[in-house]
């Protein structure tokens, strides 16, 4: 494993040009849990393009558009960077939402890599993704922070540390259960993160773990649908931003415990737990809710 700041803070990825159609959002949607009902309109309309209420695209679709980038860092295409790929776990996502999302189109990401900490026991690589329509219009920004476990110790920046956005001490204003499928990493994997981390139990060995994990953006998906049921009212309009930290792994078939916190001026706070472990697996999390 070997890390060269210089060459990796100077590297400039080609832009990412993404087509997609309803039927990737659709396929999205499902990835991370929807619908919970397919009875109730206000949640199929993100799995089914003729729905009466509208067919409409999930918030946090748009995490989707930088997966190349993950596929570059598997695959040992970015310069300056040489690392076991199952040492590779997601650290954490922001994404801020700028116009609507389209159900179909055509988008153009311009990844650069912002930052590279030295951790210690790993590298935290920064991603900064923002992505545009096809009139140049910003729609969507991704910032993905890439753990990779076992490449830190070449003397880089340590960076910042510590949790920005605790919950407070006090009993959650909601509380949201929602289970995951056993197969869900593989529906989920379908709209573009193949880490074999999350389908290959050989693999997942390798990466340390007795079975495959659940991708931390799925987590993050189904977090984010419950926080827009509960405050947007299953409008995506009114969701604005969402980040959270992935702090331990999920598993397929597990059950997610979700509790939200409102706040001053439309933010929410938020953690997402496993139901019968310790330990939140999303932590350091806040919603952005437009209050018009």
């Amino acid at each position: 494993m070997s890390v060269d700041v210089n060459v990796l803070l100077n590297y400039q990825p080609e832009p990412i040009v993404v087509d997609y159609t309803e039927r990737d959002v659709s396929l999205y949607a499902l990835g991370v849990g929807a619908p919970a009902d397919w009875r109730d309109q206000d949640e199929l309309r993100f799995v089914y393009e003729r729905s009466g209420a509208g067919f409409v695209a999930l918030p946090t679709f748009p995490v989707v558009f930088p997966t190349r980038m993950i596929d570059m860092l598997i695959g040992g295409a970015l310069p300056g960077l040489t690392f076991n790929p199952m040492a590779l776990v997601h650290g954490e996502q922001v994404l801020t939402i700028s116009a609507p999302i389209p159900t179909s189109g055509r988008v153009v990401c311009k990844p650069r890599i912002s930052a590279i900490y030295d951790k210690g026991s790993g590298a935290l690589l920064v991603i900064d993704v923002p992505c545009y329509d096809e009139q140049g219009q910003t729609i969507a920004i991704n910032q993905s922070s890439m753990f990779i476990r076992g490449s830190g110790g070449f003397g880089g920046e340590r960076g910042p540390s510590g949790e920005a956005n605790l919950p407070p001490d006090y009993q959650p204003d909601v509380v949201h259960y929602e289970a995951t499928l056993e197969r869900q990493a593989l529906i989920y994997r379908l709209s573009g993160d193949i880490n074999p981390l999350h389908a290959d139990p050989l693999m997942a060995a390798f990466g340390g773990f007795d079975r495959p994990i659940l991708h931390g953006l799925c987590t993050f998906g189904f977090a984010a649908r419950a926080l827009l049921k509960h405050f947007c009212g299953n409008d995506p309009a009114r969701f604005k931003s969402i980040r959270a930290r992935f702090a331990k792994p999920v598993f397929p078939g597990d059950t997610l415990v979700t509790e939200m916190w409102q706040g001053e001026d439309g933010r929410v706070t938020f953690r997402t737990s496993v139901a019968g472990r310790e330990g939140a697996v999303l932590t350091n999390a806040i919603v952005e809710v437009a209050t018009d």
